[in-house]
Formats: structure tokens, sequence, C-alpha cells
């Protein structure tokens, strides 16, 4: 029988967590009415997991395992806000503010989950594992799929470049390259339509 402490610890983060559905992120609903919330994006990730794991670099990947890493890994901006991923100011002090976050929100649990949870979070920042890498190229996919089919409006927003969208997203590459064979067809279409500027002919980026 589990003690009521471990109980009263475990539903103080479920409220907690509840606040995910507060943080607002820049990707655009398609419907346009306003902007997802990182709850919606990880709900939508995480299915995204299932439904193309066999676009997935490494056939033998544990989906279960990316599940849990998506619905967890943006769990720390509770604490650390959204930082947008073209905004360079703005990521030169992310990964502390992320790990303080980190500090605090996961040790609201039981030991032996609060460390559970730490390191799901630190694999998907790592993406050292193949698990890893696939869940990094679904969370990249998604926020680009949606601006391309919202026309570009985010990047229109904030004056993004093909090359910004290059650099940003190659990553997918290594955790599923189809996903990223498609993605590079819809930044060049982007380009194409004046949703993206492009300064660099047949620029890339690794990262």
């Amino acid at each position: 029988m589990q003690s009521e402490s471990r109980l009263a610890e475990q539903l103080q983060f479920v409220l907690e967590i509840d606040r995910l559905k507060h943080i607002v992120r820049q990707t655009i609903l398609l419907n346009g009415s306003r902007k997802e919330n990182d709850a919606e994006h990880c709900w939508h990730v995480a299915l995204m997991a299932f439904l193309l794991r066999e676009y997935a670099a490494d056939p033998d990947v544990d989906v279960f395992h990316v599940v849990k890493m998506l619905l967890v890994h943006d769990l720390v901006e509770i604490d650390a806000g959204d930082t947008y991923c073209y905004d360079e100011a703005a990521r030169c002090d992310q990964a502390e503010r992320e790990r303080l976050a980190a500090d605090r929100i996961f040790n609201l649990l039981p030991p032996d989950q609060a460390a559970g949870f730490r390191r799901l979070w630190e694999e998907f920042e790592a993406r050292e594992t193949r698990e890893a890498r696939y869940a990094a190229a679904l969370d990249r996919f998604q926020p680009l799929l949606i601006n391309y089919h919202r026309r570009g409006e985010s990047w229109l927003e904030h004056g993004v470049t093909a090359e910004q969208v290059i650099r940003r997203n190659h990553p997918i590459h290594h955790g599923a390259p189809r996903l990223w064979q498609h993605a590079e067809s819809l930044i060049a279409d982007a380009v194409k339509r004046g949703w993206l500027e492009n300064h660099e002919e047949g620029g890339k980026a690794e990262a």
C-alpha cells in the first residue's frame, strides 16, 4: 500500500503541470484562431510518434519511450517559458533557465519518479539515443508543418529566413530522414511563395 505522502506529492505534481496549458507557443493553430499552447503541442507530437513510426531512422525505436519523452520534454517551460527557436538572444540563457526549472518541477515528485522524469528530459535534450533523435525530429517537424500550412504566417511575423529554418530543423534528418526530405520540399516551396526569404541558395547546416 502506497503512503498518503507519496500520493500527495504525485497529486501536487499533477496540479502543477496543469500550468503547461497556459504556456503559449508561436505556432498558430491551423484554423488561425490563436496560438497553440505547450500541452497541445506535447499531445500532438506524442500522437505523431505512433502514427509516423515507420519513418523513424531506426526501425527498432521504442515508441512508448519516445512518447514518454515527448510528454515530459516541455514541462520545464512552466517556469522557463517558451523560448522561440529563432530568437537567438532569448536562447542565450535558455539552458540555465530550463535546468533550474527541471530542478524544481521534477522534484515535486517522490524521489524515484523525480529521477525518472529527469532522465527522460535529459535524454531528450542530449539527442544521443535513437529514441531521443526520433522524438526531437517530431518536435521540430510539427511546427514546421503547421507554419507551412498557415502560409508561413509565423515565419513572416518574425522575419525568419529559409537558412534559419534549415539550420533549426536539420536534426530531423538524424531521427526521421524521410520527414526531413518532406521538410526540405516544404521549405523550398515556402521560398518560392515568398513565405521565407532565402539569402543563400542551397544552404544547409548541421546541428
